[in-house]
């Protein structure tokens, strides 16, 4: 059995997290979203694509959102986005 250990953070400012990008990765893991969700985040591609000539696949866009959320709960700890809305608070 996998067992992880906390997180450990060191004090003071950490280095901004940046998004992987096109490469091969090692890690996968599955993710089921709603057909609304994935309509969604496929007009989003879409939109990426045609009115900004950012030529990028679903992968990357929720790396890019992984790495966002990761980055605002750095810098905002318990204010954050992703605390605000896992807690009810809304978008």
């Amino acid at each position: 059995m996998f067992r992880s250990s906390p997180a450990v953070r060191p004090p003071g400012p950490q280095p901004p997290r940046l998004p992987t990008g096109r490469q091969r990765h090692d890690s996968k893991i599955t993710v089921y979203i709603s057909s609304d969700e994935l309509f969604a985040l496929e007009q989003l591609r879409l939109t990426l694509r045609g009115e900004h000539g950012l030529p990028v696949d679903r992968g990357r866009l929720v790396r890019e959102a992984v790495a966002a959320m990761i980055a605002d709960f750095d810098a905002h700890g318990e204010h954050s986005t992703l605390v605000r809305r896992l807690s009810g608070g809304g978008p």
